[in-house]
């Protein structure tokens, strides 16, 4: 099965109805698609009232990837507040307990960083990740390139297999070491991530300062036939694996959202037990 969604709910106002207030775009988001992004963790840890309130938010249907903080994946873009791994683990782990309760919990998301290169030290580091993050279905994405060159890759992809990581295929810019290739390997039986960043190479490549990057790195909006050409590639995927999640993550000009509506209509995929839909701005473009 596929389940398509974006990263974040807060940023895709072409789905919302108009006066939408932020505090109500969770529940609007969640008559769309049945699966989001949280990428609000990666740079805080979540408490775990906010947890409960997207619980009561969405429907049963409903479910979340939630992307590991920064800390644990080496990013530490800010302060990291916590005085040893070990405390940042529990925290972290801790706050995901109520998704996990009530069922709603598809996979922690670890996106390593493009200076995460493929040797023996950070091989031993993914391994302890795994082992503290063990309760949870993990996804593994890296961005340096090493990790899937032809001395590596087939050892990559069965190192995940072992220690049962979901495998996140990237549809990214390539752009040397700091991008990796699409690799249709499913390494888990029941789960597979795809993430669609673009395929904005200038801007993937440029050095951009701050916050800004996020208006840059992800600008691209695909055509139908791109779309068209992945659904042909899940159809494979979905040989090897029963749930494939989909993600749109290419929302710097604020494409995310059109991206996916179109691919549903490519796939004609429409989903049972997602909240009620009012009228929304896609819709009137649609009437």
């Amino acid at each position: 099965m596929i389940h398509v969604g974006l990263t974040g709910w807060g940023d895709h106002d072409l789905i919302y109805p108009p006066g939408t207030k932020q505090t109500e775009k969770l529940q609007a988001y969640s008559s769309h698609f049945p699966v989001v992004e949280v990428d609000t963790a990666f740079y805080a840890v979540q408490p775990a009232k906010n947890y409960n309130k997207w619980i009561r938010e969405t429907p049963d249907r409903f479910s979340f990837i939630v992307k590991a903080y920064q800390g644990i994946t080496g990013h530490e873009r800010g302060d990291i507040p916590f005085d040893t791994k070990n405390e940042m683990f529990l925290a972290y782990t801790e706050s995901l307990k109520p998704l996990q309760e009530a069922g709603k919990l598809d996979m922690v998301l670890c996106q390593f960083p493009p200076w995460f290169e493929c040797n023996k030290e950070n091989v031993a580091y993914l391994r302890y990740v795994r082992e503290k993050l063990g309760d949870f279905p993990c996804a593994l994405e890296f961005r340096h390139q090493s990790w899937f060159s032809s001395d590596y890759k087939e050892k990559t992809l069965e190192f995940m297999k072992e220690e049962e990581w979901i495998h996140s295929i990237c549809d990214e810019p390539q752009a040397g070491t700091g991008s990796v290739p699409t690799i249709l390997r499913p390494t888990h039986k029941d789960k597979t991530l795809v993430r669609l960043h673009g395929r904005n190479k200038e801007a993937w490549k440029r050095p951009v300062q701050g916050e800004k990057w996020r208006n840059v790195r992800y600008l691209y909006n695909y055509s139908r036939n791109e779309l068209e050409e992945w659904y042909k590639d899940l159809q494979k995927l979905e040989q090897q694996t029963n749930h494939i999640y989909f993600i749109f993550n290419n929302n710097s000009g604020r494409h995310a959202a059109a991206n996916a509506k179109t691919f549903l209509d490519i796939a004609d995929i429409s989903y049972k037990g997602l909240a009620p839909q009012q009228i929304s701005l896609f819709d009137d473009m649609e009437s």
